[in-house]
């Protein structure tokens, strides 16, 4: 391995940890920055055989994942007595508030519209409350979910690197 080689994987590696990090913040698309650390690996390197394959393993972990923890969060905070109506709601408010306060606004939104919504179609706060505990309880699965996947992606490409 040249010194450009050595410098490509130490570069794709920091990004690659730059989005594992970034994967315990409930709207940082870890996982896809994850991949496109790949993806820019794979077009500065060529995607020979098993090159591609490995690709396109780590694109469905990273689909499957993203995917997965909306669905994580969203069973959560219904098992814990949500409605579907007041999970829509908190997918609205999550996109709201992450354009009104980036990082955590995502997360801090999707809380207050199941709250709110909860608190309406309810009349008790209480149970709102736990209602809005139930998608806190899912995100912390989802974040969980999401690195462990983040874990092994990382790991595909240290195959693909030393292959």
């Amino acid at each position: 391995m040249n010194l450009s080689e050595s410098i490509l994987n130490i570069v794709i590696f920091l990004s690659m940890l730059v989005g594992l990090a970034g994967l315990v913040i409930p709207i940082f698309p870890g996982l896809v920055v994850i991949w496109i650390g790949g993806l820019a690996y794979g077009i500065i390197t060529g995607f020979e055989f098993p090159a591609w394959l490995i690709f396109s393993i780590l694109t469905v972990i990273m689909i499957t994942g993203s995917l997965l923890d909306n669905v994580i969060m969203g069973k959560q905070a219904h098992k814990q007595g949500a409605s579907w109506v007041s999970i829509i709601m908190a997918i609205l408010f999550g996109i709201v508030g992450t354009f009104i306060i980036p990082i955590i606004g995502g997360f801090l939104g999707a809380l207050l519209g199941i709250f709110i919504t909860e608190w309406i179609r309810r009349k008790n706060w209480r149970e709102a409350i736990n209602a809005s505990s139930g998608l806190a309880v899912g995100c912390g699965w989802a974040i969980i979910l999401r690195f462990g996947l983040g874990v092994v992606m990382i790991a595909l490409w240290g195959v693909w690197v030393l292959l």
